[in-house]
């Protein structure tokens, strides 16, 4: 991207997150019981107004009411599975973007499975590590359950892949960040190496791209991206008085919520 490129993008970075600050979009997360505390705080911190709804009794019609839906694989179970699939195809059919994290689907015969299912029903944005992402383009990623032990650089090509294929946007997170809709590309800095050691990073994040994707329908490349930044930024500057994981994650979520909008051009991490 060229150097007038990348101030657009972090210009309308600044943008959405004036929009999510104005209009505290409600975003519906069907996550796992690991990350539903830590997830709630981060979509709270950074403006937006998160639900926690995902019985199969009630998440279909509330997907219909969301300003956007997440869908977390990570604590995976027959019933949350059925309420997933029932509720990724009502925020389909009633045109409400959706976000897909597909935390260790290469795991075991019932994730693969399951993640088939729900990328046929075509999720708006797909927000994993480097390993996830490339065992989901059909490569042999170096993963282990939920860590990634591959680099994101190498997942870049299977971005692409799933990006075109799938016709989606995909956020490969690590220590560089790679977010692509198969035809713009961008790599996205900053965050703290303490951010794998604290459970549910990385499903918090996922939950604030669903915010951001709440007030960007017309464009979720842009609102993946607006939401990496924030954590890139937050995670900076969380990390520079952290002192370790502990002390980290609740910096962190105070770093989010004091986030200035103008911080995502003066600071931006888009390279």
């Amino acid at each position: 991207m060229t150097h007038s490129d990348l101030q657009a993008l972090a210009h309308r970075s600044q943008d959405l997150l004036a929009a999510v600050r104005r209009d505290a979009p409600l975003v519906q997360c069907l996550t796992n019981f690991v990350s539903m505390n830590y997830a709630a705080n981060a979509v709270l911190a950074i403006g937006a107004s998160p639900a926690m709804v995902h019985a199969e009794q009630e998440a279909p019609e509330f997907a219909r009411i969301a300003g956007a839906v997440v869908i977390n694989i990570g604590t995976l179970s027959a019933p949350w599975l059925d309420s997933m699939l029932l509720t990724a195809a009502a925020a389909g059919q009633a045109g409400t973007p959706w976000v897909l994290d597909p935390v260790a689907h290469h795991a075991t015969g019932f994730r693969r499975d399951a993640i088939r299912r729900l990328l046929d029903l075509k999720p708006t944005i797909i927000r994993g590590n480097a390993s996830e992402i490339i065992a989901l383009a059909g490569g042999q990623s170096a993963g282990r359950g939920v860590d990634a032990r591959d680099a994101v650089a190498q997942a870049e090509q299977s971005a692409l892949d799933i990006a075109v294929r799938r016709q989606t946007v995909v956020a490969v997170t690590g220590e560089v960040d790679f977010v692509t809709d198969g035809t713009r590309s961008v790599r996205i800095g900053g965050g703290s190496p303490l951010m794998p050691r604290v459970t549910a990073t990385g499903c918090a994040l996922t939950a604030v791209v669903g915010a951001f994707a709440a007030v960007s329908r017309d464009d979720p490349y842009a609102a993946a991206v607006a939401a990496l930044s924030c954590f890139g930024i937050a995670g900076q500057r969380a990390h520079t008085q952290a002192q370790g994981p502990g002390s980290f994650a609740w910096r962190f979520l105070d770093a989010l919520a004091g986030l200035e909008a103008d911080c995502l051009t003066r600071e931006s991490p888009l390279h």
